[in-house]
């Protein structure tokens, strides 16, 4: 199925990265009603920690988390989407305060499979004593059960990928960083890398998407490393167009001209601009 749907391998990192992005979201909108969801950890991140030695990439959130049952209901069935569900529970919301959950669509998740043999998932839902493990191999079954707390997050989610053989170059940092920085910098939740698991972590992306910051407060650097990642160049951008237009319709432009001739010309575009 997932072959099916995708032809770029990259792209289950922004999928699961996204769906974590989602999963803080949530935990932000519950924590309006209910603050000790919190606990001591106010702070929304996504850690990607990778294990070369392992041929394991793990991608951890500490969002809203799912008991059991939810990890059933959420990876139990293809396209099905905890998102939605959220959404439709939440459909007095005006659509402007929910626009930041990515995930309309159940079948992210499975993107996972084109790069794993093997897929763990152990979450534990905000405020909840107990935690449960969903394990699958993407061949029709999977299996669900309880797990210690003390193997789980404190509060969140963690995705452990077991990679196939060919897929062993997404244990490498830069290539980590370049596919991240290129396809989830728009997410709102910050994202920090692990080169290795005991490794400290740095942070990536800042959870604010360089097209959103004002033009005052952006650097020629920050224009160039953007331009270098998104791009997959190495050169200095010869032209930056970077503006916002108001009106009937509006829509944020970054764009850039490379400095280098090329036959072709890569023009990040923003989400929903």
């Amino acid at each position: 199925m997932v072959h099916s749907v995708y032809s770029d391998k990259d792209v289950f990192l922004r999928e699961l990265i996204s769906n974590a992005a989602d999963a803080c979201e949530k935990l932000r909108y519950e924590a309006l009603s209910d603050a000790g969801l919190l606990g001591e950890d106010g702070q929304p991140g996504i850690t990607v920690t990778l294990d070369p030695d392992g041929h394991r990439i793990t991608i951890e959130d500490n969002g809203i988390g799912m008991s059991d049952a939810e990890l059933a209901d959420a990876l139990g069935t293809i396209a099905r989407s905890g998102t939605k569900a959220f959404m439709d529970k939440i459909a007095g919301v005006r659509e402007s305060e929910d626009s930041s959950l990515i995930g309309q669509f159940g079948v992210g998740f499975y993107s996972a499979f084109i790069v794993a043999d093997r897929v763990d998932v152990v979450s534990r839902r905000a405020g909840s004593n107990t935690a449960a493990s969903w394990s699958s191999d993407g061949l029709g079954t999977y299996t669900i059960k309880s797990v210690d707390v003390s193997d789980a997050p404190a509060r969140g989610t963690r995705v452990v990928l077991h990679l196939k053989e060919e897929a062993t170059k997404y244990t490498n940092g830069f290539t980590v960083e370049r596919i991240v920085k290129a396809q989830s910098g728009h997410v709102p939740v910050p994202v920090l890398l692990k080169d290795k698991p005991n490794a400290e972590a740095k942070t990536i992306a800042d959870g604010s998407a360089l097209w959103t910051k004002p033009k005052a407060n952006i650097t020629a650097e920050d224009y160039t490393e953007f331009y270098r990642s998104a791009a997959g160049q190495f050169d200095e951008p010869a032209l930056t167009l970077h503006y916002r237009a108001e009106g009937r319709h509006e829509y944020t432009v970054l764009a850039f001209v490379p400095e280098q001739s090329r036959s072709t010309c890569s023009i990040p575009i923003a989400p929903g601009a």
